[in-house]
């Protein structure tokens, strides 16, 4: 028994690693092919994004409604410092990680709430930035009308840079799936009196949840700016952005390490596919789509698969 369930795990890893090797080589390779930067990289942000919010919403069970606010943070960081303070986007991107764990931690007593509490001040918190961000002075922020951070440095290492964060937050996750710590939200997950009861520090595991889940968001948003070359606060602090990112988690599954990478991955294809096909129906028919997945397979494609097949728990992870 405990040979197979060594074996068992040994496959996981191999396969899930396997799996990450795939896309970093397809990831890496595609756009000199094709050329089509943007989509290679608008696709490795939202499985970025889709990833982070996992650890909080699908480890957790905490759903942020205002997830947004860490993305928006994360890009005016990267804007101000390049623009502003003059530094390198090399050391403004990881800056951009770093205020938003320390945003996150100001934040953090908003953790003690549960449920759609925790979702609706969240969600307040992300408008109030936008407004924040909008009202300071020009020579700041940009005021409403952002920043032109213009061409920082040759595109493809922007791209390059959200490729190695993709890979982080994958492994990441892999190693959160496999951690104490996993486990330990899994169970707060499921009933936080009973964890309690069991030993496990839920204050501390719930903070450690989301600062993870805050790091990601901020480099993928110091990153975007970084590729754009543009910012302001509507499109940063857009609220669609969080919508997407859960739907996009969702698709796959909540609470497994594979399923926001292949619901990301799938439904922005699926965009893409649809885009050029049929530009004018394109939010009607991804609309569809969502709807059926939703009432088909409510846990997500992988979450569904692993309910319906439970021997698949031991090689999905």
């Amino acid at each position: 028994m405990e040979i197979g369930t060594r074996r068992a795990g040994t496959l996981r890893r191999t396969l899930w690693y396997g799996l990450v090797a795939v896309i970093l080589i397809w990831c890496a390779v595609m756009p000199l092919l094709d050329g089509n930067l943007s989509l290679y990289f608008a696709m490795m942000m939202w499985v970025t994004l889709a990833t982070g919010l996992n650890f909080i919403a699908g480890f957790a069970g905490y759903m942020p409604f205002g997830y947004v606010a860490l993305y928006g943070i994360g890009a005016y960081t990267t804007g101000i410092a390049v623009k502003v303070l003059g530094l390198s986007v090399y050391l403004a991107v990881p800056l951009a990680g770093l205020v938003g764990v320390f945003f996150a931690l100001l934040i953090a007593p908003t953790l003690r709430l549960s449920g759609i509490y925790f979702a609706i001040v969240s969600l307040a918190l992300a408008i109030i930035c936008q407004r924040a961000i909008a009202l300071m002075p020009e020579e700041l922020t940009g005021g409403s009308l952002g920043l032109n951070l213009g061409v920082i440095t040759v595109r493809e290492h922007g791209y390059y840079s959200m490729l190695l964060i993709l890979v982080i937050a994958l492994l990441t996750a892999s190693w959160l799936a496999r951690s104490r710590l996993g486990k330990a939200l899994k169970a707060i997950r499921d009933d936080a009196e009973a964890a309690e009861a069991m030993g496990v520090n839920v204050p501390r595991s719930r903070l450690c949840a989301w600062l993870l889940a805050a790091v990601f968001p901020s480099l993928a948003g110091g990153t975007q700016a970084w590729f754009t070359g543009a910012l302001d606060p509507q499109t940063a602090f857009d609220v669609l952005i969080t919508a997407k990112t859960v739907i996009y988690a969702m698709a796959g599954g909540l609470g497994t390490v594979l399923g926001p990478l292949i619901g990301t991955v799938g439904l922005v294809w699926v965009d893409e596919m649809i885009w050029r096909s049929f530009p004018v129906l394109n939010n009607f028919l991804l609309g569809v789509i969502i709807i059926v997945l939703i009432l088909f397979a409510p846990r997500g494609l992988i979450g569904s698969l692993m309910q319906k097949y439970p021997r698949l728990r031991k090689i999905i992870m």
